[in-house]
């Protein structure tokens, strides 16, 4: 009885959004159920409760300002036309070919994406894509393939919640993160380079992007180390796009067509906006750890604050109130969701709901380290959301790597991964991507071919999770 009361709550919210409900609904529907069961099976003591709610409380809030904070900067760069103007001149300096592609699909998709978060990265990296001359539904595949970098998107709050839920450090689940990415994103590198290489030339360009993905990948994992998590996927993502930016002149040079052309002024604006975000939790980092300053000076790290201070930034001197309410309206759809599922993942995990679903999952003994990366997987494809994922499952996962007696924190991070993983195949991204390259009508193939390129790399982490599960129990 209680295993099925555990079950119920997850296999409910799968169930409702394979049947097409809203996300919001059916996490609330999951949160109702969580705590019918708890009443029957799992009691909470109001101890219990208030505890929860001083633990949880910080991040939860931390998570939901971070959510209005990419909405907002996102809203304010795109109504203006930096963007865009901003597209037209990285397109100006790379040339064509594999190289022009991977800028995009390991430089300028996943810098977006992290700075703002939540698909805005394909918003910029399929124009540009659709520049380079690529038949459309190219496009909009290759479009998502550049969300290899989601754990650092809108600056890690979906690693934050499975880093709160593990109870692990932050940074070192970053970190474990980047390691583990290095799979995907040489993967993703790998199939970006396939589908545009000349003949001739495809052997040379799936090295290049083999290469690609594990430089972006090392990058991070460097940066991670260095400033933490926030910025690291920022900060990887920008050395690739100067480094592909640097390869790519030579080859512009060559095309008359493609002479560069000079930023304006409201492109430089925006370039001061993203580095007073990036710099901003930068010097926020160095100084709290310099002073070991703890408690509310944490704030100066944290990406709530940076991102409305380089919103605040950009928007001196234009009119933000209409990017005020539209950030306003998309926040009002996106943060219930977020908060609904982590909700769900709080009462899950103090009631002992996570740890009663873990313990019989562990059941299947070492048979499990090979069909946890599909759980994270799951997650990250039903609800579009690495938070929405985390909160779901991260507590129950890492329970079931206690119980397992293995590593929690490279288990963890094979998790994030998955559940990033699937982001781009998700239906809500395959449908924002077929739209933006206008090819609706080749949903399916796009559909298919994000599957069967994710389906590779989850192949690869699920080998990678059992290789380092038994490594660690010899």
């Amino acid at each position: 009885m209680p295993l099925l009361l555990s079950t119920i709550p997850i296999l409910a919210v799968i169930a409702g959004l394979l049947a097409g409900m809203r996300s919001a609904r059916a996490a609330l529907l999951g949160v109702i159920l969580a705590l019918i069961a708890s009443a029957i099976a799992f009691p909470i003591t109001a101890q219990q409760a208030f505890a929860a709610v001083g633990d949880w409380l910080p991040m939860v809030l931390e998570v939901l300002l971070i959510v209005g904070g990419g909405l907002l900067l996102a809203d304010i760069l795109n109504a203006s036309g930096s963007q865009q103007a901003l597209s037209h001149w990285i397109v100006s300096r790379t040339g064509q070919g594999t190289g022009a592609v991977l800028l995009v699909v390991h430089g300028v998709t996943p810098f977006a994406e992290s700075l703002t978060g939540f698909g805005i990265g394909i918003t910029i990296g399929i124009p540009l894509l659709r520049h380079l001359g690529l038949p459309a539904h190219k496009v909009a595949l290759l479009g998502l393939l550049g969300l290899c970098a989601v754990p650092w998107g809108s600056m890690g709050p979906g690693t934050l919640v499975a880093a709160t839920m593990a109870q692990l450090s932050f940074d070192a689940l970053g970190v474990a993160s980047a390691l583990v990415s290095m799979v995907p994103m040489a993967v993703v590198g790998m199939a970006a380079a396939w589908l545009t290489s000349p003949l001739e030339q495809r052997w040379i360009g799936l090295l290049k992007g083999a290469v690609s993905g594990l430089l972006l990948a090392s990058f991070i994992a460097l940066f991670n180390t260095l400033f933490g998590t926030a910025p690291a996927g920022a900060l990887g993502s920008l050395v690739m796009m100067l480094l592909w930016l640097s390869l790519g002149r030579r080859t512009s040079a060559q095309h008359a067509s493609r002479a560069p052309i000079p930023l304006n002024q409201q492109s430089r604006r925006a370039l001061t906006a993203y580095a007073v975000l990036l710099l901003g939790v930068l010097a926020g980092a160095v100084l709290t750890r310099t002073l070991a300053l703890t408690g509310a000076w944490r704030a100066l790290t944290s990406p709530a604050l940076w991102l409305y201070v380089a919103a605040l930034w950009f928007s001196r001197g234009l009119p933000a109130r209409a990017s005020l309410q539209r950030a306003w309206t998309s926040w009002t759809h996106v943060a219930p969701v977020t908060g609904w599922f982590v909700l769900l993942g709080i009462v899950m995990a103090i009631s002992g709901m996570a740890a009663e679903l873990a313990h019989s999952l562990a059941r299947s003994g070492m048979f499990y380290l090979a069909a946890a990366p599909l759980v994270g997987a799951l997650g990250g494809f039903l609800t579009g959301s690495t938070t929405g994922a985390n909160a779901m499952f991260a507590a129950t996962q890492a329970e079931i790597a206690q119980a397992l007696g293995v590593a929690p924190l490279p288990f963890m991070a094979v998790h994030n991964v998955s559940a990033a993983l699937f982001l781009m195949a998700s239906p809500a991204k395959i449908e924002m991507a077929c739209q933006l390259a206008a090819t609706p009508e080749q949903h399916q193939w796009v559909q298919s071919r994000v599957l069967l390129i994710a389906m590779v790399a989850l192949v690869f982490l699920a080998m990678l999770n059992v290789a380092w599960a038994y490594g660690h129990l010899s």
